[in-house]
């Protein structure tokens, strides 16, 4: 009698295409569940590894981190939650075809998801922000000293414990997936009532498109300015001739910072959108489950891009003259053309920093 009370209390938060059936039953197959069972494996993995290890790299040298590395390593916290507080749910409910941790295991890993991911974009955030005025503007300087990096991190977890906490205050929810064995902010609100339409867009705004706005203007800006500044001391400094090196690298990993980012989330961003405001209906489950597991992929991302390119660049820095005299161009250019604060420490720069 208790079980039917409770399962008939939850009738009132589950989307409308669960009103009348098990909503964690799997609706794929499970040869479809047994693939996304593996690959969130791999990816979680992976993720793991990578995140852990930049964690494991900066804990030795904590104290001589700068603040641009403390900002990576909160990114690595934050994806290092995401593999770990979500992943191992999501597995074993792939592997056992359906949800198997029932509603408070679904709003616990819909948190956690939401509360990580949050932390993770909001960090982008103001890593691209710091070096959007950091190359962008020179009287921006030496600002972000180590004082100010926590108190960017003392923002950081509060924005995003702020907008985790959010449906549990009744604004909001945490609700299965339309194909059942994973959970997610409760798009469908936004079908229900005023005040759940309301509540999405205010999510929307302020933990997606705000946050995506300020990366794209940050890197677009760098690019722009790299281009303009190169061109303009190449008629004063003949050591610019190993400038378009330099240009390349940095709109790379603009642009991986960019497209790891937009390819991952942007297309379950779409389909959610589409089901909190359009027809829910008209997206196939089988096609819906696509964008959900591309978007828990994004956590192994970031060590690649920001850790992995760093090294590469540590290695040629260490290992070879040729490399070493290479690098040494590009730095010295890059103290003609970009960086007050670049001047002022000269050689002891690190990637991050340059990048």
């Amino acid at each position: 009698m208790e079980s039917s009370e409770n399962i008939s209390s939850q009738d009132d938060y589950l989307p409308h295409y669960h009103q009348n059936e098990d909503p964690f039953a799997s609706k794929l197959s499970k040869e479809a569940d047994i693939v996304a069972g593996f690959y969130l494996l791999v990816i979680g993995i992976l993720s793991t590894l990578g995140n852990g290890y930049v964690i494991y790299t900066s804990a030795q040298r904590k104290k001589k981190l700068r603040p641009a590395e403390i900002m990576t390593v909160n990114l690595a916290v934050c994806d290092l939650g995401i593999s770990v507080a979500g992943k191992p749910f999501s597995i074993i409910a792939f592997f056992s075809h359906r949800w198997i941790f029932g509603w408070s295991g679904c709003r616990w890993y819909g948190w956690a998801g939401f509360f990580f991911g949050t932390g993770s974009l909001i960090t982008m955030t103001t890593v691209s922000l710091d070096r959007y005025f950091k190359i962008c503007h020179l009287s921006y300087g030496t600002w972000l000293k180590r004082h100010h990096a926590f108190i960017c991190l003392g923002f950081i977890w509060s924005y995003a414990t702020f907008w985790a906490v959010m449906p549990f205050s009744g604004a909001g929810n945490y609700a299965p997936e339309p194909f059942g064995t994973s959970c997610t902010l409760d798009w469908w609100l936004a079908q229900g009532s005023v005040a759940g339409r309301a509540f999405i867009l205010n999510i929307l705004f302020f933990c997606l498109l705000l946050p995506t706005a300020v990366i794209v203007f940050s890197y677009v800006k760098i690019i722009a300015k790299v281009k303009s500044s190169t061109k303009e001391v190449a008629h004063y400094d003949t050591r610019i001739q190993n400038t378009p090196v330099l240009e390349m690298k940095l709109t790379k990993v603009a642009m991986l910072i960019c497209a790891g980012f937009l390819i991952a989330w942007i297309p379950y961003a779409v389909v959610s959108v589409w089901s909190a405001f359009g027809r829910p209906d008209s997206v196939p489950i089988n096609v819906s489950v696509i964008p959900t597991l591309l978007a828990k992929s994004a956590a192994m991302y970031n060590p690649i891009i920001y850790q992995v390119i760093d090294c590469k660049s540590a290695c040629c820095r260490s290992h070879g003259l040729k490399p070493l005299q290479k690098k040494n161009s590009m730095e010295k250019s890059r103290l003609h053309t970009i960086s007050a604060e670049i001047k002022s420490e000269g050689m002891n720069e690190t990637p991050l920093d340059r990048a």
